[in-house]
């Protein structure tokens, strides 16, 4: 007898989509694959840990929906689970007439997605929250933080296994295939049925849509995010998190710094294109990856439309000079001997045929199986929210009296 439901991948996204399902449907025969022998060791454990607070993302986007309500379970999950995160708060501050343009529309932003206490403030109260931020101009996002996204993927397993599931490791997808009216699901460590799919494979989503015969609106394009930390007698610089003002022209928000819940301060993620879907150093290639993302016509665009900034990106990658002073923008009083280390994780980010990067999630549900192919930033924060979303979307497809 087959399982009612199979999640591939054990990222923070499945799991979570897990326990929806679990808590709406006691009793659900679950099983989730995951290729690695624990969970969340990609994206869900290599990211900047910020808990996002819904003020970048159109309104009435799903990003925009699923972070404002996602944030607030986020918090009260980690507070059940003894999970650390912070609620510091944010700021994200302006310099110059072009940048204060652009904090007007994303206070409009903020204040469209309902987000509670921002507050647009002048240098003397930047001052007061950020003592050596520079800026004549910000937002205050109170609602920001950080989290320990590894550690709550952990306790999303855990809560799994008490809820009757079985989580398999090591378990890395081979074939999907269709026996009547189910899936044969094969992987490295057997065989298993179910009658519906939910395809978590982050960096690999869309690969797994084409073994389960679709063909994705979308093509997963790695990029590699590098962070420096700060020295611990530097950490006093930053007392919550700094933003710069994001250019709405380019795809990603740029350097910036973050207090994580153990009082590290993280400089970053900058954006490089990887040679591999999980090519977290910068000569790690897979050619048959770097192939799929090179001859794909919506990289050559993408390539066409930002080819100065992706040249920044990469000087960035192997100048730390041009790193600290991205970071000196936010912080003046930084200096190159204040950053130490480097860790990286790959952005698992959906590019569409006109090379468009995605700037919502894209979640397509087909006939008995659902496939997350875009769940990038705030996809941490939202999980939860994603979560009960797909449950919804997965207890249409499961048969009645399971």
């Amino acid at each position: 007898m087959g399982h009612d439901v199979i999640i591939v991948g054990g990222g923070i996204i499945g799991l979570a989509t897990g326990r929806a399902l679990l808590e709406s449907r006691p009793g659900l025969d679950l099983l989730v694959l995951e290729k690695e022998p624990a969970v969340g060791l990609h994206q869900s454990g290599r990211n900047s840990g910020v808990l996002h607070s819904g003020i970048y993302y159109r309104p009435g986007s799903q990003k925009a929906e699923l972070c404002v309500s996602g944030v607030d379970l986020m918090v009260e999950f980690c507070q059940e689970h003894a999970v650390p995160f912070t609620r510091d708060g944010k700021v994200v501050i302006a310099g110059s007439d072009l940048e204060r343009q652009r904090l007007d529309e994303l206070e409009r932003r903020g204040r469209a997605n309902g987000l509670a206490g921002l507050r647009r403030i002048g240098a003397a109260e930047l001052r007061e929250i950020e003592p050596h931020a520079a800026g004549s101009d910000a937002l205050h996002v109170p609602s920001t933080g950080a989290v320990d996204f590894a550690g709550v993927t952990r306790a999303l397993a855990d809560d799994l296994v008490r809820g009757g599931a079985e989580i398999a490791l090591g378990a890395e997808l081979q074939s999907v295939s269709r026996d009547g009216d189910e899936w044969v699901v094969s992987h490295s460590a057997g065989e298993a049925r179910a009658q519906v799919v939910v395809n978590c494979a982050g960096l690999y989503s869309d690969k797994v849509a084409r073994l389960m015969g679709v063909d994705p609106p979308v093509r997963i394009v790695p990029f590699r995010g590098e962070y420096l930390t700060l020295r611990a007698e530097a950490r006093d610089y930053v007392k919550s998190s700094i933003y710069p003002v994001p250019d709405p022209s380019l795809p990603f928000l740029g350097v910036h710094l973050t207090r994580r819940p153990d009082g590290t301060v993280e400089a970053g993620p900058n954006a490089v294109l990887a040679f591999a879907r999980e090519g977290y150093g910068r000569w790690t290639t897979r050619p048959s990856e770097l192939w799929n993302t090179v001859s794909y016509g919506g990289s050559w665009r993408l390539a066409k439309r930002y080819w100065r900034s992706g040249l920044h990106e990469v000087a960035r990658s192997f100048r730390k000079s041009l790193f600290v002073r991205d970071a000196q923008r936010l912080v003046p009083a930084l200096e190159a001997s204040d950053f130490e280390g480097r860790h990286t994780g790959v952005r698992a980010q959906a590019l569409t045929p006109d090379g468009q990067l995605a700037d919502d999630f894209v979640i397509v549900a087909t006939d008995n199986a659902v496939h997350v192919l875009n769940a990038p930033s705030p996809g941490a924060t939202a999980s939860l929210a994603i979560g009960r979303s797909i449950a919804g979307q997965v207890g249409e497809l499961v048969g009645q009296g399971r």
